[in-house]
């Protein structure tokens, strides 16, 4: 019988078990990892010396690359939290705390990252200093750092007294109780135990992406004048749902309110593009509310993010430590808004009140409210919050000791019973989640209780009720077709100097939806319409090339077959559900000849049929972006024999011929079409050691100025997975 035993758990993950050696070591730690382990039962309820508590991992290890195919593979922090404190490894004396810590096996610079990841997500800022750099006054950040401390036990702990490290290189290093591992290359390590040996391999292969543990079903989502959608009533352990989250529509326009893991597959089910999101409204920094930060910095525009300055600081800390980046490269990804803590906040006409609240990191929840006929309408999300009884024990007027005074205790319950037409609490329970009986009584119209892995007892239920993924409160419907306007907003992107009438024309004609795998223009034919994609996500399948591109809300498709009345080469099918504009074919090559841009429109045509084949802007790169890019790229041709350096010719895309890239003498890679060089111009930090060497005459579209590359932070995403791929 073998003595290691090495189980596929989902795409990425695997779980390892060394029985003989009490060593189980979660192998992949991308989001919600620990939901794939109680799916599968390798984390399961047990008792230990009549303590109730759960089984699992005393291990885990981590990717090599911090990004594969566009998914973060190392989030740790749950799985080290359940470690910790579901298993009672740390718990003051537990039966599991044996003094054993968590290990987190891997690289040298990978594990760190972890560690400080994982620092700032059990703690935020850890300083009075760091409090005071957000533009509170001393005495706000003396209290609210006693607050911290009474939530850490007194003591802000490096993330080495919780932890331990196993760095590896080549050679072997014992991980416990005389298992081994070595790396035998990138992302491939052997575990050895007594003459045995086990090789795991975290590398995903092309086209394969970390699953999710749940099923959402496909739903639509009405653009109305101001709704909530319910879209996360678990928590961080409820394998059936997902997070505490929601979203918010106003006048059409679609934000967020916390981004916990698997986001991008939450919006997918609702038939939403993530390049139609506005923004996101923040209330603090755990992963179950922060980890879909990652998905949203693959968006063709920086979303805006919306939060107090105090939240924020502690966000980008801990962005910039998981993603090794600096913290300043925060606002490369989003554009900033910081919020007026505890006043009304006017952004176009909704109004935003943060507020306060205690928990081990900088927390505020979130009021919103817009004025209709007969005054305000309101919605309350107050994520994270703590039970009145937990936080009433914090309660001390020593000004020394860490806690909070009883004057900061009444203001935060008030706040929390303020009413509203709408509120979603956290109803967690535990330490520093919430219990619905605080809110008793409460005057709201309609309670919404979420961030909880179980059903609701009859007495919550008389308190409030429990949403389904999807599920919709509408406040203010809308009355007005916002998906109009936003066609005509698309359209004068692709065709500027065409006359208004003309774009209203267009928007006049016919809509249509389509469900999930539905095609929308067929291969071999001549479509009888163009389309324009207002909703959704479709993609693009090319037979012969085995190509499959995704299509994001404003691509226009089919208008090249319509215009050279030719069959097209192509698939066009639903990803999600989708709503097109459907110009009829006639309607369509009229309205080009009649306003002489048929040249033009061939020439983009040509640049973005290019596209389709690029890596780097195949996933979810809007055609009004690719159209901005276009718009800045110049036909270059290079010799065969040139040697230079990419950084300093500037950044290009290789249309034909062929190259060989080198790095300080190190073969690369070899460019084909498709290929680009110039990551330096476009990133930062020129590199002296890199050269490229043509050898086949080339032809590139060198990008004239490389900021319309900058703006798209999934672009920024991508070139950083590209250049962490050489290590």
């Amino acid at each position: 019988m073998s003595k290691i035993t090495l189980t596929p758990v989902s795409s990425g993950i695997y779980w390892l078990e060394v029985a003989e050696a009490d060593l189980r070591v979660l192998c992949g730690c991308p989001a919600d990892s620990v939901k794939h382990l109680m799916k599968r039962g390798l984390i399961d309820s047990t008792e230990v010396g009549s303590v109730h508590c759960e089984t699992g991992p005393n291990a885990i290890l981590l990717s090599d690359r911090q990004i594969q195919n566009g998914s973060f593979a190392n989030l740790a922090e749950f799985p080290v939290l359940q470690m910790l404190y579901r298993q009672g490894m740390l718990l003051p004396g537990h039966p599991n705390n044996t003094g054993a810590k968590p290990i987190l096996i891997g690289r040298d610079e990978v594990v760190r990252a972890q560690m400080d990841y994982i620092y700032r997500g059990n703690y935020g800022l850890t300083s009075v200093e760091e409090i005071l750099d957000t533009g509170l006054s001393e005495e706000q950040a003396e209290e609210m750092m006693r607050l911290k401390l009474r939530f850490a036990f007194g003591t802000i702990h490096p993330t080495e007294d919780l932890l331990e490290a196993r760095i590896v290189g080549n050679a072997p290093v014992e991980v416990r109780n005389g298992v081994t591992v070595a790396r035998q290359r990138t992302n491939r390590y052997e575990f050895t135990y007594q003459g045995e040996q086990v090789l795991v391999d975290l590398n995903l292969p092309l086209n394969r992406h970390y699953e999710t543990p749940y099923d959402l079903g496909f739903h639509s989502l009405p653009r109305d004048y101001f709704s909530i959608v319910h879209t996360g009533e678990g928590d961080g352990w409820d394998i059936n749902r997902p997070c505490m989250a929601s979203i918010l529509v106003f006048q059409g326009r679609i934000y967020l309110i916390d981004a916990g893991p698997n986001i991008d597959h939450s919006l997918n089910a609702l038939g939403v593009d993530i390049n139609e999101v506005e923004g996101i409204f923040h209330t603090h920094a755990h992963d179950d509310h922060f980890s879909g930060l990652t998905t949203l910095i693959r968006t063709d525009h920086r979303l805006k993010y919306y939060s107090t300055r105090l939240v924020r600081e502690s966000v980008s800390k801990k962005l910039a430590a998981l993603m090794s980046v600096e913290e300043q490269d925060f606002e490369q990804y989003f554009e900033i808004h910081d919020l007026d803590l505890g006043i009304w906040n006017n952004i176009d006409g909704l109004e935003v009140r943060p507020i306060f609240s205690p928990h081990p990191v900088e927390t505020n929840i979130f009021f919103f409210r817009t004025l209709w006929s007969k005054g305000y309408l309101s919605y309350a999300h107050l994520a994270d919050i703590p039970a009145r009884d937990v936080l009433e024990g914090m309660v001390t007027e020593d000004s020394d000791a860490p806690g909070l005074s009883n004057e900061l205790f009444e203001q935060v319950w008030e706040y929390y019973r303020d009413p509203a037409d709408l509120k979603k609490i956290d109803m967690g329970g535990g330490l520093i989640h919430g219990k619905a009986v605080d809110f008793e009584g409460d005057e709201s119209k309609k309670i919404v209780l979420a961030h909880t892995d179980r059903p609701l007892t009859e007495g919550e239920q008389e308190i409030g009720v429990e949403e389904t993924f999807g599920s919709i409160d509408v406040l203010i419907p809308g009355n007005e077709d916002y998906l109009l306007i936003y066609a005509e907003n698309h359209l004068k992107t692709y065709y500027p100097t065409v006359p208004h009438s003309d774009l209203i024309m267009l928007v006049n004609c016919k809509r249509r939806s389509y469900g999930v795998g539905e095609t929308i223009i067929p291969s071999g034919v001549i479509p009888d319409s163009v389309h324009l994609l207002l909703t959704g996500t479709a993609e693009l399948i090319k037979d012969e090339f085995g190509i499959s591109n995704p299509l994001s809300s404003a691509s226009l498709i089919g208008d090249l077959s319509v215009l050279s009345e030719t069959p097209t080469t192509s698939i066009y099918r639903a990803r999600s559900p989708v709503e097109t504009l459907a110009i009829p074919r006639v309607l369509f090559h009229e309205f080009i000849l009649r306003n002489q841009i048929l040249e033009q429109v061939e020439h983009l045509q040509e640049m973005l049929e290019f596209m389709h084949h690029c890596w780097l802007l195949q996933e979810m790169i809007s055609y009004p972006v690719k159209i901005r890019i276009a718009r800045h790229a110049v036909l270059s041709k290079h010799k065969k024999g040139d040697t230079f350096n990419p950084d300093e010719k500037g950044f290009a895309f290789l249309k034909t011929g062929k190259a060989v890239l080198w790095d300080n003498g190190r073969l690369v890679r070899i460019l084909t079409p498709g290929d680009f060089w110039g990551v330096g111009a476009v990133l930062g930090g020129l590199s002296q050691n890199i050269s490229v060497e043509i050898v086949e005459d080339v032809t590139t579209y060198r990008i004239t100025n490389p900021e319309v590359l900058r703006q798209a932070p999934i672009l920024r995403w991508k070139l950083l997975e590209k250049t962490g791929q050489r290590s």
